[in-house]
């Protein structure tokens, strides 16, 4: 389990691809907190260190993953955003995160307003039902609120530490980013289906 605030940016330094999956290598100041074994979030996919070295963790890219994230499209150098999981006396800061990604959006806008800026990010019709306006969303890992909503795309408000502090500054125009809804939403939709059958993106209530 997670919260969405970021610890730390890390540098993708090598993604080694294999017959069932690809290892990524990820230079970060957290390796020194990192057994092997271990889990990471890795903009907001959840992954396991296989090997920790000195400054450089580890961890294996299964197909699934693959596919339904953007994590098969890193290349080195890459920045990705990093947390370790939510200890059991630590205060939660953001909002419930799994790792667990529900699918990828796009950037379609990204406008400055003051210090910080506006992110429009625009999300395949399936997850409509999970998304609630002034709700909590994960982009890339990131703990944030929906400030606008409208039929496929989400607006979120970057403050200007956020965005110091996280791979955001590196986003452009048409970029991919991964996207997990708010896990008790999904609680509630699971619910209202086993009542009242499938909830479609056009039941949605905000």
């Amino acid at each position: 389990m997670f919260t969405g605030l970021i610890e730390a940016i890390g540098t993708v330094i090598g993604v080694t691809p294999s017959v069932s999956e690809s290892r990524l290598s990820v230079a970060t100041d957290l390796a020194g907190g990192l057994a092997v074994g271990d889990s990471l979030a890795v903009n907001g996919v959840c992954l396991t260190a296989v090997t920790v070295e000195p400054g450089v963790v580890q961890a294996d890219i299964g197909p699934e993953t693959a596919k339904v994230t953007t994590l098969g499209a890193l290349r080195p150098g890459a920045l990705v955003n990093l947390e370790r999981p939510l200890r059991a006396d630590g205060r939660l800061g953001g909002h419930f995160v799994q790792g667990h990604v529900d699918g990828t959006g796009r950037v379609d806008d990204i406008r400055p307003d003051a210090d910080g800026c506006w992110l429009t990010v625009s999300y395949p019709p399936a997850l409509a039902p999970y998304i609630v306006h002034r709700g909590s969303i994960a982009v890339d890992g990131i703990s944030l609120t929906v400030a606008g909503l409208g039929a496929d795309r989400v607006e979120v408000q970057i403050i200007p530490f956020t965005w110091s502090h996280t791979n955001l500054k590196a986003l452009r125009l048409h970029d991919r980013v991964n996207i997990e809804c708010d896990m008790l939403g999904k609680f509630v939709i699971r619910a209202a289906e086993l009542m009242i059958g499938p909830v479609r993106a056009s039941d949605k209530v905000c």
